[in-house]
């Protein structure tokens, strides 16, 4: 089934852990995107604009990068505030994943390799507890997105 089944408690952790990371939503999603292009520099393939980038400070400082770091988080941040709603949650995930799977044709690992990123980077930040109740959410989100590239055939 596609409902998700986050206990309130589940959902209060998770919400915790994800404020501390989107006080910074724009450093900390370009940290998450510039490690992603430096350890994974395929994915790079994928952003024409930061093709030619290949230091990290220079990533670091690209508006491009910034600007996308931000929307990933702002992202996320919107399905996080719907844990407790299936519904709402996949309303804003499946058009998004049906953009990056259809227009964009992002492989679907990415989004694996990139929700790691961020686990990494809480436990980093905020310790392992913290890395621990975001678990959760990023498996679900992972896992309906790969839902929606199935659908469309991917």
């Amino acid at each position: 089934s596609s409902a998700m089944s986050f206990s309130e408690a589940e959902v209060q952790s998770a919400r915790g852990a994800w404020e501390k990371m989107y006080v910074d939503a724009e450093d900390n999603g370009t940290t998450v995107l510039v490690r992603m292009f430096t350890e994974h520099p395929d994915t790079k393939s994928y952003f024409t604009h930061f093709k030619g980038m290949d230091s990290a400070e220079e990533m670091k400082q690209s508006d491009q990068v910034r600007g996308h770091g931000k929307r990933v988080f702002t992202a996320i941040n919107d399905m996080v505030q719907h844990l407790d709603n299936s519904e709402a949650f996949l309303g804003i995930l499946n058009p998004l994943g049906k953009k990056h799977a259809t227009q964009l044709k992002i492989d679907p690992k990415n989004f694996r390799i990139i929700c790691d990123i961020i686990l990494q980077l809480m436990e980093e930040k905020f310790g392992g507890d913290c890395k621990a109740s975001f678990e959760k959410v990023t498996n679900e989100i992972c896992t309906h997105l790969n839902n929606v590239y199935k659908e469309v055939g991917w």
